[in-house]
Parts: structure tokens; sequence; C-alpha cells
């Protein structure tokens, strides 16, 4: 798959880049027949995949270690996912929550509340388990920024609302794998994924199987220069 232009300028010429852990959801909504993915718009002025549609989600913080999550990534996520989009995978006393707790949040965290300390006296837990592991990518080593990043499945919580955040978000949407890949603009992982979970027709068989199968070495794509001095991605 041929690269786009902006990304083809973004090769490093030196030594490769240790990249950095991250994590991504693929927010699924069941209730509708196709089922869909929420997919978002990065700003044509981002550092990684500007202009394109990705799934929410970002690197790990330090933060992340010091929530009621054992995984880094799957904590990363959970934040990713409010931080980016509004969507919060947590409970209060065992029940998951809805808008008025995402609002609560939202409010200690423009306060300057740090993450961990607002979770905490909001008396909330993210729920790590909502988060079904699908794969995990390697950004290609001749690429300048890299990311070591998973990506999970999690059902669209009841009664929550999305919030995109205003900076990283410019446009966002509800569709069907089969429709994104038809008309979005989408990054190489980005498409390759979708293409996985495409011919899926139903959600909840989709997870069922993720879930059974152990966690499979991670995707390392290569970036392989042209003789007409193109550049392509080989998986």
């Amino acid at each position: 798959m041929e690269v786009r232009s902006g990304l083809a300028a973004a090769l490093n010429d030196g030594p490769p880049v240790v990249p950095r852990p991250s994590a991504s959801v693929l927010l699924v909504d069941a209730s509708t027949r196709p089922w869909q993915v929420l997919m978002m718009r990065r700003p044509r002025a981002a550092d990684f995949a500007p202009g394109v549609y990705v799934f929410p989600g970002g690197s790990v913080h330090g933060e992340d270690g010091a929530t009621e999550v054992d995984d880094v990534c799957r904590a990363a996520a959970v934040r990713e996912l409010f931080e980016e989009v509004g969507i919060l995978l947590a409970r209060r006393r065992g029940r998951l929550v809805r808008d008025r707790e995402c609002d609560e949040l939202r409010r200690l965290l423009s306060d300057g509340c740090p993450w961990p300390r607002a979770l905490r006296e909001l008396e909330l837990t993210p729920a790590g388990d909502r988060l079904t592991f699908l794969c995990r990518w390697i950004t290609p080593e001749a690429v300048a920024r890299r990311y070591d990043t998973r990506f999970y499945l999690a059902r669209r919580p009841a009664g929550q609302t999305v919030q995109p955040h205003p900076g990283e978000v410019v446009d966002w949407c509800w569709t069907s794998p089969t429709e994104a890949l038809a008309t979005l603009p989408l990054v190489h992982a980005t498409r390759r994924i979708l293409e996985s979970v495409a011919e899926e027709a139903d959600v909840s068989r989709l997870i069922r199987r993720l879930r059974r199968r152990r966690e499979a070495p991670p995707i390392m794509p290569r970036i392989v220069r042209r003789p007409d001095g193109g550049v392509e991605i080989v998986d």
C-alpha cells in the first residue's frame, strides 16, 4: 500500500527510534445493523496521522500506573478514550457510570486535578475488564515517530454521550467498518484493522472469539522504497 506524502516526509534516515507504548480503542455500538465503530478525525496540524480518521487513543503516561488497573496499556486506553471523545469506561460502586459522572470528572480535570486523584475523589474505578484485546501494531522502523500500540474493542456504555476534545478532534462519526473503509481517509494500520473485523456481523460473537484466543505476536509492517522513489507499507 502506498504511503501518503505526509507520512513519507516523516521517514527517519537515522537509527530506529524506540516505539512509545500506546493504546487505542475501537468503541462499538451493537444497537445498529450493521454494528458501528466510533471514528475521529485528527487535526491537519497533528504530529501523528494528521487529517485522517483514527480510533481514540494515545501514548501511555506515567499517571496510568497510578490507577486501579494493573495493565498500564488498558489504563491508558481508558484515559485516552475519555480525554479524546468523552466516553468513560469506569464504575462507581459497581455500576457503570453515565453522563453525570463523566461531567463531574470533566470538571475536576478542568480545575487541574490529576487524573488518578480525580478518579479517587469521585470513587470511580476504571473498567479495564470492558476492553477486549484485538491486536498489537508497532510502527515501521523507518518512521521517525513510532508507537507500540495495543488495540482493544469496547462496547459503547449506556447513558453516555460522545463529547470530543476540541483540540484533538475536528470531526467524528459512528460508521460501520465497511463504510469507513469505503469513504474515510485512513492510515495503513487503521485500514487493516477495520478489514480484520468488517466481515463479522455479530459484535458479541466477535468479542467472545477474541477473548478465547491468546494474544498474538505484534504486527510489524515495513516501509519499502520503490524504484520510482515512492514508498509503500508491507505487512
